[in-house]
């Protein structure tokens, strides 16, 4: 049989010992194993998030500038409409009823085509007496118009058209020299 063990008898056999070196140095070690696992973390989350980001702008680019070439081709249709109306005089839309008829069914088409247009984010741009803009507009030629600043569209023989904020086609226009200078744009 065994004896009952004592109260001298349990502290000696379960002596206390303080952390050592080793364990200390396997805290540290943990510990920036943790950290250094945090850090990979965040930067793991912070890279899906701006990959998720990427991928919302895209699809809303895609959204947006899908129909640009189509769009690019119907502007032509567009520039003839506006030809046909002009091709037929005042006068002799008056004088023939069918004429007249055949004017307004053009210009319905153009307006209907027009509607479209905005309907899809397609919008003319018209920059007479505006800043001649290098990406909105093709510069034909130069002329002397002392009247307005130097640099201003004084004339537009094409309208241009955009697509939110790219251009389909620049709009042709000559630009006015010979007058004051233009005010910068200061904001």
């Amino acid at each position: 049989m065994s004896k009952p063990a004592t109260p001298n008898d349990v502290e000696t056999e379960t002596p206390r010992e303080e952390p050592g070196e080793a364990a200390v140095e396997a805290v540290v070690r943990l510990e920036a194993e943790v950290a250094d696992l945090k850090d990979r973390l965040l930067r793991a989350l912070a890279e899906t998030e701006n990959l998720r980001r990427r991928a919302e702008r895209d699809v809303s680019d895609a959204r947006q500038y899908a129909v640009s070439k189509f769009a690019a081709d119907l502007v032509g249709v567009a520039d003839n409409l506006e030809r046909a109306l002009a091709s037929v005089p005042a006068e002799a839309r008056r004088g023939s009823a069918v004429l007249k008829t055949l004017s307004d069914g053009v210009a319905l088409t153009g307006k209907d085509l027009m509607q479209v247009f905005e309907k899809h984010g397609i919008r003319r741009i018209e920059p007479l007496g505006e800043r001649f803009d290098p990406h909105l507009h093709e510069a034909l030629f130069e002329v002397a118009d002392p009247s307005v600043p130097s640099g201003t569209v004084s004339t537009v023989v094409s309208p241009g058209y955009a697509i939110g904020s790219r251009p389909l086609r620049a709009a042709k226009v000559g630009v006015a020299r010979g007058g004051p200078a233009a005010a910068a744009d200061g904001g």
